[in-house]
């Protein structure tokens, strides 16, 4: 049985992480070298786009957030997700990806794109019901 309880369903698929990246980042490192060292790191492209969020620049977040995104999306493929299926919040280097997603939703919110914004409430929601929630879009 996978964590989200479908015995038919795909198994989750939980990303391998940068280990250099984030150590980095832990380290406070300036997220634009991180993500200029690193640029398949998910979580360099969130750091990125969530600060641009608070100093109130959503275009900028806007584009962190989708590279991130995309980033991310080429990592999942990779690791065996169909365009479908759950990537766990609970796995920490999903994590990158999935705020990403989150930092995309607030700031297609914030420019208006509506259905930017609902595309990516959805895939939270596909991804792991409990995401949207612990990233603050519940």
């Amino acid at each position: 049985m996978t964590s989200f309880g479908d015995l038919l369903g795909p198994q989750p698929t939980l990303l391998p992480g940068d280990d250099e990246a984030e150590s980095a980042l832990l380290n406070h490192e300036d997220p634009a070298k991180v993500a200029a060292a690193h640029p398949t790191a998910s979580i360099a492209w969130a750091y990125l786009a969530e600060a641009a969020l608070e100093q109130g620049q959503p275009v900028a977040a806007y584009a962190y957030a989708r590279t991130g995104y995309h980033r991310g999306l080429d990592q999942l493929r990779r690791n065996g997700w169909k365009g479908f299926g759950p990537v766990p919040y609970s796995h920490e280097p999903n994590r990158g990806f999935l705020r990403c997603v989150a930092a995309l939703a607030r700031a297609a919110q914030s420019i208006g794109e509506t259905d930017e914004y609902a595309r990516c409430l959805d895939l939270l929601e596909d991804s792991d019901p409990r995401a949207a929630e612990a990233l603050g879009l519940g």
